[in-house]
């Protein structure tokens, strides 16, 4: 396959691969987001509302900052 060059063991199982990034750059970019993924799958989950406060406890946020979708608090 163009692009796609793998290298083998001195059985000739594939042990590695070599993508051509500038023809499959987009695909690499997909396949090592899975693999990121697939890596953080059994990590401590923490809800976005916990991360924000969080990250503005820490000053690493503005205090102002909202959940995307979120309305508008006013006060009152």
């Amino acid at each position: 396959m163009e692009g796609i060059h793998f290298l083998t063991d001195d059985q000739n199982n594939r042990i590695a691969v070599q993508i051509d990034l500038r023809k499959y750059g987009e695909l690499w970019e997909d396949f090592y987001d899975v693999l990121i993924a697939e890596a953080r799958k059994d990590d401590e989950k923490v809800p976005l509302e916990q991360l924000m406060a969080d990250l503005k406890k820490q000053g690493r946020l503005t205090q102002d900052a909202r959940l995307p979708g979120s309305s508008q608090q006013t006060g009152g």
